[in-house]
C-alpha cells in the first residue's frame, strides 16, 4: 500500500500501525482471544475471535477472498465502503453500502463463512473493524486470484465484481 493521499488517512495508518494486506489497504490485528474453540468443520482449534482495524484509501479495494469463518465488517470513520458477497456456490455478487446510518446504509456487515468477499472505499478512505470468530488465520484464507477456474466463473458476476478480482 502506498502512502495515502488524504491526511486523515495517513495519520490512522501511523498512529493504528497499520500494515499492507495481502488481499489490499492496510491493517492491524487488534485483538485475539486466549480462549480457544474447535470449529466444527473439523479444522484445528482457533482463538474464539480476533479483531482487525481495515483501512481503505484512495479508492482501494480488498480483492475477492474468502474466510472459513464467520467476519463482521463494522464501519468506523471516513466514506461509505460497498462490501459485495457472492455465494460459495456460483451465483450473483451482490453489494451491500457501510457507512453512516440512512436509508439503505448499515454500519454493520456480515459475511457468512465461506463465501466470496470483497470491498471498495467510495471515497478518499474508509476505516472499518472486522472481527472473525472462530478467529482468523491466514491458513482458512483463499484469495480468489489463485484459483483460475473459479476466478474465471466469477468474472461473469457482473463488471463491478468482476474489478475486484
Amino acid at each position: 500500500m502506498n502512502e495515502p493521499s488524504n491526511p486523515r488517512a495517513r495519520e490512522l495508518v501511523r498512529v493504528l500501525g497499520l500494515q499492507p494486506h495481502p488481499e489490499g489497504g492496510a491493517f492491524r490485528e487488534v485483538f485475539r482471544s486466549p480462549l480457544a474453540v474447535r470449529p466444527a468443520d473439523g479444522r484445528p482449534e482457533r482463538s474464539a475471535l480476533t479483531a482487525i482495524y481495515f483501512l481503505l484509501a484512495d479508492g482501494g479495494a480488498s480483492r475477492w477472498h474468502r474466510v472459513a469463518s464467520d467476519e463482521s465488517w463494522c464501519w468506523l470513520e471516513g466514506d461509505p465502503l460497498e462490501l459485495w458477497r457472492m455465494p460459495a456456490a456460483a451465483g450473483p455478487a451482490a453489494c451491500e453500502v457501510l457507512g453512516p446510518v440512512a436509508e439503505g446504509v448499515h454500519a454493520l456487515g456480515i459475511v457468512p463463512a465461506g463465501e466470496w468477499q470483497a470491498a471498495r472505499t467510495r471515497g478518499a478512505y474508509t476505516l472499518v473493524a472486522c472481527m472473525v470468530g472462530p478467529g482468523f488465520d491466514f491458513a482458512d484464507f483463499q484469495m480468489l486470484s489463485d484459483l483460475p477456474e473459479a476466478e474465471q466463473t466469477r468474472r461473469h458476476a457482473g463488471p463491478d465484481a468482476a474489478a475486484l478480482i
